[in-house]
């Protein structure tokens, strides 16, 4: 693909806050007919550019109203020990979100879980993997602003 134009810029940024809009949509507010919206989407698919379309869920639907920021330091930085660390992230479903960081933190995540119990039970599993050195964590309060949309 060459290089995104203001077109297919609209059209990003009309589909990352909502993704259910269809061709004909985003025809009307981009300016474009719909075949060529069309075109333009499947290309920016096929780029790589448009990741996915996801259902953005209320907390209490999956029941995780309590999200927690974890800060993790790992014991060493070798290859197998973020390696471990990043297959144990991976398949633990209540961590949604993690970046490799520089700063103090290794890591930090994004956890989503029912309650404290949840989250304890998480932070023992974590700290029994075996790659972490130390975790720092902070529970949200008050949801501002999420995946890019305020918070309601």
């Amino acid at each position: 693909m060459s290089a995104i134009d203001d077109f297919d810029l609209k059209i990003l940024t009309l589909l990352q806050a909502n993704g259910r809009l269809t061709n004909q949509d985003l025809s009307e507010l981009v300016g474009l007919s719909a075949s060529q919206c069309s075109r333009r989407r499947i290309s920016l698919e096929q780029a790589g550019l448009i990741l996915g379309y996801h259902a953005r869920l209320a907390p209490q639907a999956m029941n995780t109203q309590m999200v927690a920021m974890i800060e993790v330091q790992l014991v060493s930085h070798t290859p197998a020990q973020s390696e471990d660390f990043e297959a144990f992230v991976l398949e633990e479903a209540a961590i949604i979100d993690t970046y490799k960081t520089t700063g103090d933190a290794d890591y930090a995540l994004k956890v989503a879980v029912a309650d404290l119990i949840e989250l304890n039970a998480l932070m023992g599993r974590l700290a029994s993997s075996g790659s972490i050195g130390h975790m720092k964590t902070a529970v949200v309060l008050q949801r501002i602003k999420e995946a890019g949309i305020g918070a309601r």
